[in-house]
C-alpha cells in the first residue's frame, strides 16, 4: 500500500513580507522605488540586477516639471531695447487665406537649448539623488531589520527553564492573605483553573479558582491561594505558569522517590524515579518555560494508578549538562536524552513505556517513538500542547516580546542558521502516518505557540490511533490547569488498556 502524502497538515500563512511593511513606513516618493509587492528586498543581498531595476524605475517616475503659478504668463522674447519696444507699432495680423503658405517656424530663442540641457542635467541629478537616498534608506532599514531579527531569533532560542514564558502578561499583586490573593484584572488572571504564580525573584505560589463571592474592584481579581502564603508582598510582580508545584516528589506530594542519573550524550542527566507495582512505566519530559517539576502536577495521579514514573531533566535544565551553545533546538537534539531515559527504564525492568511530554517534550516523544532502538517497548504517547512546528513556536515567542511583524521572518531565518534547525514549516517527526501506537493529544484552542489548526489536522489524519482532549481559554502547556478533573479522567481512560 503506498504511503499517504504528508500534505494533510495545513499551511498556516506566514507573516507578511518585510517589503510591504517597510514601504508603508517610507516617504511616498520612495515607495515606487521599493516595488515592495513584486521585488523582495530583504533576505539575500541586493544584486546588481535589482539595483538596475530600481534605477530604471526611478527614471521612469522622475519628478515632473514644476507647473507655473496661477495667473503667471511667460515673458515675451527680447525685441531690442526698452525704448524701441515702447514706441514700436502694433503688429498687423494678416488675413487668413487658404492659398497663403504655412507660417514659418519661429527661430529658437538664444540660450533656450542651453537652458533645456541644463534642466535635463538638473532632472537627472535630482533623480540620482532620490535614488541614492532611497537605496540608503532601504539598506539602512534592511540592516536594522536584520539585526532586530537576529536578536529576536537569539532570544527565542534561549528560553530560561523555570521562568514563565513571555506569552503571559505581568501581573501586580495588590493584597495577599493566608487563603486568597488579589491580582491585576486581566484575561490571564480571570482564567478558570489552577495555576502557578512565579515571581521575578524565584518566588512561587499556587492559585486556584476566581472567588465570585468576593467584592471585586474594576481593576482587580480575587483568587483562591492554595499554597505559598506569605511569598508575595503587595506591589510585587508575577506571571502565571502551568508549573504548579516546586520541590521534589517528597516535599511537594509526600511520595517516596529515588534520585537517579541517566547516561546521556551530553553527560549525566538527573531524574526522579517514583516506583510503583506495574510493569508499564511513564517517562515524563517537560517543555518550554518549565522544569521537571512540571510533571509533579500529574505524579500523584499516576502513582494512584500504580504506574512507575521516571521524570527526566534533559540538557539545559538546572542540574543537567548545558546544551550546545546554550541554545534550545525545540527537541531536534534533546530527543536523544529522552531516548537515554528509555534505555535506562528498559534495563531496570520496564516492559512497556508510555511517553508523556509537554510542548517540546511532546516533540521529543514523537521522535523517540519513531527512532528509538526500543520502540517496540513504547505502548503509547501522551502529547500535551505538542510543538509540531518550531518556526511557529519561535514566531510566537518573538511576537510575545513585541517584535514587529515584518521582523518575524528574519528571526526565523536567523534562528535557522544559528541553531541549524530544519527548514520545514511542519516537523518531519510530526508525520501522523508514521505512528504505530495510540496517542492522547491534549490541546488548547488558544495556544499561542502550538497552533490549534496543526494539532487538529494531526489528529484528524489518524482517527484510528489519536484521541483528543481539547479545551478553550488555556495558555501553552496548561490543558491540565484549565480543568484537572476532566484531564485526569481522559488520561485514565487512555492508560487503562495500556497497563
Amino acid at each position: 500500500m503506498p504511503k499517504p502524502s504528508r500534505t494533510a497538515l495545513p499551511r498556516i500563512p506566514a507573516p507578511h513580507h518585510f517589503g510591504r511593511h517597510l514601504s508603508r513606513r517610507l516617504p511616498t516618493r520612495f515607495r515606487v522605488l521599493l516595488v515592495a509587492r513584486r521585488l523582495p528586498v530583504v533576505g539575500p543581498a541586493l544584486t546588481a540586477r535589482r539595483l538596475v531595476r530600481l534605477a530604471r524605475l526611478a527614471r521612469r517616475h522622475r519628478p515632473s516639471r514644476r507647473r507655473p503659478a496661477k495667473g503667471w504668463r511667460p515673458p515675451a522674447p527680447p525685441r531690442g531695447t526698452e525704448t524701441d519696444a515702447a514706441h514700436a507699432p502694433l503688429p498687423v495680423r494678416p488675413a487668413a487665406s487658404s492659398a497663403s503658405p504655412s507660417p514659418t517656424r519661429a527661430r529658437p530663442v538664444a540660450g533656450a537649448r542651453e537652458r533645456a540641457e541644463t534642466g535635463g542635467v538638473r532632472t537627472v541629478k535630482i533623480t540620482a539623488q532620490a535614488t541614492a537616498a532611497a537605496l540608503t534608506a532601504l539598506l539602512g532599514a534592511g540592516a536594522a531589520a536584520v539585526a532586530a531579527g537576529r536578536v529576536a531569533g537569539e532570544a527565542g532560542l534561549r528560553p530560561r527553564p523555570g521562568r514563565p514564558l513571555p506569552t503571559e502578561p505581568k501581573l501586580t499583586v495588590h493584597t495577599a492573605t493566608a487563603d486568597r490573593i488579589t491580582l491585576t484584572r486581566a484575561l490571564a488572571s480571570l482564567r478558570p483553573g489552577v495555576y502557578g504564580l512565579a515571581g521575578e525573584d524565584g518566588r512561587h505560589a499556587t492559585v486556584g479558582r476566581v472567588l465570585d463571592t468576593e467584592a471585586h474592584r474594576a481593576d482587580t481579581v480575587v483568587r483562591e491561594l492554595l499554597d505559598g502564603a506569605g511569598e508575595f508582598k503587595p506591589g510585587t510582580h508575577a506571571r502565571f505558569t502551568p508549573q504548579v508545584y516546586t520541590g521534589t516528589p517528597r516535599t511537594a506530594l509526600g511520595l517516596d522517590y529515588e534520585d537517579v542519573e541517566i547516561a546521556g550524550l551530553p553527560g549525566a542527566l538527573p531524574a526522579w524515579f517514583v516506583p510503583a507495582a506495574r510493569a508499564t512505566w511513564v517517562i515524563a519530559a517537560h517543555g518550554l518555560g518549565t522544569t521537571r517539576e512540571h510533571a509533579l502536577a500529574l505524579m500523584d495521579f499516576l502513582h494512584r494508578q500504580q504506574l512507575p514514573v521516571l521524570d527526566l531533566a534533559y540538557r539545559g535544565d538546572p542540574g543537567a549538562p548545558a546544551a550546545e551553545g546554550a541554545l534550545s533546538r525545540f527537541g531536534a537534539d534533546e530527543w536523544q536524552d529522552l531516548e537515554a531515559a528509555v534505555r535506562w527504564a528498559v534495563r531496570h525492568g520496564a516492559r512497556r513505556i508510555v511517553l508523556l511530554g509537554w510542548s517540546t517534550g511532546a516533540s521529543m516523544a514523537l521522535r523517540v517513538a519513531a527512532r528509538s532502538e526500543h520502540r517496540d517497548r513504547i505502548a503509547g504517547l501522551v502529547l500535551d500542547s505538542p510543538v509540531l512546528s518550531w518556526q511557529y513556536a519561535l514566531e510566537g515567542l518573538a511576537r510575545a516580546r513585541r517584535t514587529p511583524g515584518f521582523v518575524l521572518p528574519l528571526a526565523v531565518r536567523a534562528a535557522e542558521g544559528r541553531a541549524g534547525l530544519p527548514k520545514e514549516r511542519v516537523d518531519r517527526a510530526a508525520d501522523p502516518h508514521a505512528l504505530r501506537v495510540p496517542v492522547l493529544l491534549a490541546q488548547s484552542e488558544d495556544d499561542a505557540l502550538a497552533p490549534y489548526p496543526l494539532a487538529r489536522a494531526f489528529a484528524r489524519s489518524r482517527p484510528d490511533l489519536i484521541v483528543t482532549h481539547t479545551v478553550k481559554n488555556a495558555p501553552h502547556s496548561a490543558v491540565w490547569n484549565r480543568d484537572p478533573t476532566t484531564y485526569e479522567e481522559s488520561l485514565r481512560r487512555f492508560l487503562t488498556p495500556l497497563m
